[in-house]
């Protein structure tokens, strides 16, 4: 089973980053488009499971966008980003197909539940279950193991972990490190990007053979033998 794979539409770029970085974090496989037309040609190449899509666009209007994919086949789930809240507008976007609404700035948490609910609705789906060689982490029970062998670890050392099992033989910078696990409080420096990599390097390798490979000068990669 893959994760649910979601396209991100807003011409702003510090929205689309953040979501990107959330919903990738969350498990989610993410594509972005900054107008109508990108999103129409992304929606039809990438065959998403469901579409954040803002309502207003440089190039049209998001629910022109959502009846053209509806009127072209897609059954793609559809919630609305808008800074709107009129009535009219919600009214008019439901009726050509949206499944939900969500008004600007909106709680990311809201945010997210609010897709999980829409993708069970529409048929996507979320795998719990993140794998790499003999490492598992289910994000439902957050429960860890590795060769059968549960390992238990602090809140961020999952979330590194995630990430790492997300971006399974990537090299991952620092930069990338912070901004995904420590939601960008960069302020919190590299130092501790490598701090918590050895914490989770010395439980991961009680069960098996180094997974966590070192890129001097850049980040790391998780990995079964260093390349």
């Amino acid at each position: 089973m893959t994760s649910a794979r979601i396209l991100v539409v807003d011409d702003q770029p510090n929205i689309v980053d953040m979501l990107a970085t959330v919903l990738t974090f969350h498990g989610f496989a993410v594509d972005t488009a900054a107008t109508a037309a990108q999103a129409v040609e992304k929606a039809t190449e990438r065959d998403p499971d469901l579409v954040l899509l803002d309502v207003m666009l440089p190039d049209g209007d998001g629910v022109d966008v959502c009846r053209r994919l509806r009127a072209g086949g897609s059954g793609a789930g559809v919630v609305f980003l808008t800074a709107r809240d009129a009535r009219d507008d919600l009214v008019q976007g439901l009726a050509y197909g949206g499944d939900d609404w969500i008004t600007k700035p909106f709680d990311i948490e809201v945010l997210l539940a609010r897709v999980r609910a829409v993708l069970r609705r529409t048929g996507g789906h979320s795998t719990p279950l993140l794998r790499y060689a003999d490492v598992e982490l289910d994000q439902e029970t957050l429960d860890v193991r590795r060769g059968g062998e549960q390992v238990q670890l602090s809140p961020t050392e999952l979330k590194l972990l995630r990430y790492f099992l997300q971006n399974p033989g990537r090299v991952l910078s620092r930069g990338q490190i912070l901004a995904a696990v420590w939601e960008y409080e960069t302020e919190a420096g590299s130092n501790v990007v490598d701090t918590y990599v050895g914490y989770l390097r010395r439980k991961l390798d009680r069960s098996g053979p180094p997974l966590i490979v070192t890129h001097r000068g850049f980040g790391y990669a998780l990995r079964s033998s260093p390349s």
